[in-house]
């Protein structure tokens, strides 16, 4: 589907939130990666492990060693602490040189990844990511998104410029939730930057910030239409059963507001005129307070998925090895509740890959795993 945001204006360039690992604790967090990824080679004698990222050994690893980080790396990731609802990390110590050529897709990273004369580096950086994000929370995948990695590579891939995906490149991303079709969505989404020569600029726009009327909120309260997932997941999502959902929600006014917003997949004209308008007003206002966040090598951006959506501003892809390389990971933040009635959603039928589910604990503390993919019962349909 095409961008529905216009690309005429330019994004103001504001400062989100940011956030400074000391020294020592960047490069801890890099030691210990590779320690674990030493100790993964000596145990499981193949890259097994950087396959899906969900071997046990693997989770194991994580969570025994996840509290030896130094104190800072956690209060680094913590949630976005203002409006904006996202925060810059940085000073996570690489170079680029030590990550070989951009892939040509995610296909590629994960094979590379998986290859001992490839992987190191690359695999080493899943690591990070991960220790990052359980540092945050519980990080999580999705069965039906990029084979049920833990950590997807986000880059640009020939054929796929001017589609609404983590591939395209020559068109708007348009402002989004994070996979705000389905109920198990991450509370907190995390991106780390492996490169990106051309400073090309992450969009964050905050609710929170937007203006709106009471009457336009109201509307946009009420549940008129679906969210379908994503050209990621497949298509033919059209033609299964769909749950109107409420486009903003709040238990305690505008300074709590919360999203779910992907107008790319939202079937709008199928909603009445005072809908679309005030819908319209909304998509006006997330682009007046949009700010950029043009991410360098060994910097994280963290984006609060239930205050603030995403997207990426058009740029001209190579193709040559020296593309933007972008590390996402979907985290779920235990603690934060959501609206009851989404426990009715059925999701697409799409299933997460949660090897890090363990209900009540903290982030970094040991608990009960599931080593198996968690389904959502109510539904049906797969997708590769």
């Amino acid at each position: 589907m095409k961008s529905v945001l216009s690309e005429r204006k330019t994004l103001h360039p504001q400062n989100v939130e940011r956030r400074e690992l000391p020294a020592a604790a960047g490069q801890a967090v890099r030691e210990l990666a590779r320690e674990i990824s030493t100790t993964l080679d000596a145990t499981l004698g193949e890259a097994d492990a950087a396959r899906t990222l969900t071997h046990p050994a693997l989770i194991e690893q994580i969570d025994a060693r996840v509290a030896e980080l130094p104190r800072e790396v956690r209060q680094a990731v913590r949630p976005p602490a203002t409006a904006h609802g996202a925060t810059i990390v940085s000073r996570l110590p690489l170079t680029d040189t030590e990550f070989g050529p951009t892939p040509p897709s995610w296909r590629e990273a994960a094979r590379w990844s998986g290859e001992p004369a490839t992987r190191a580096n690359s695999f080493q950086f899943d690591l990070v990511m991960l220790l990052l994000a359980r540092s945050a929370g519980e990080p999580f995948g999705w069965l039906g998104q990029q084979g049920g990695r833990l950590v997807n590579n986000i880059v640009p891939a020939a054929g796929h410029e001017h589609e609404q995906s983590g591939a395209s490149s020559a068109t708007l991303l348009s402002p989004h939730t994070e996979d705000a079709f389905h109920p198990e969505r991450a509370h907190l989404l995390m991106l780390g930057c492996l490169r990106n020569p051309g400073l090309v600029g992450t969009t964050v726009s905050s609710v929170r910030r937007v203006e709106l009327s009471a009457e336009q909120r109201g509307l946009l309260s009420t549940p008129v239409l679906p969210i379908l997932p994503d050209v990621s997941y497949g298509d033919g999502h059209e033609k299964c059963s769909a749950t109107p959902l409420p486009t903003l929600w709040s238990a305690a006014g505008p300074d709590e507001q919360t999203l779910r917003y992907d107008p790319a997949y939202t079937p709008l004209d199928d909603a009445a005129p005072e809908f679309r308008a005030a819908y319209a007003r909304l998509t006006a206002e997330l682009e007046r307070v949009c700010v950029t966040a043009a991410l360098a090598p060994g910097e994280v951006l963290l984006v609060d998925n239930d205050v603030a959506v995403h997207g990426r501003v058009p740029f001209t892809a190579r193709y040559d090895g020296t593309d933007r390389w972008l590390k996402r990971v979907n985290i779920r933040l235990p603690e934060r509740q959501r609206r009851a009635a989404e426990a009715d959603e059925n999701g697409y039928g799409q299933r997460i890959v949660a090897p890090f589910r363990s209900a009540g604990t903290l982030p970094i503390e040991r608990g009960t795993h599931e080593w198996d993919v968690v389904p959502n019962d109510r539904g049906t349909l797969e997708h590769s």
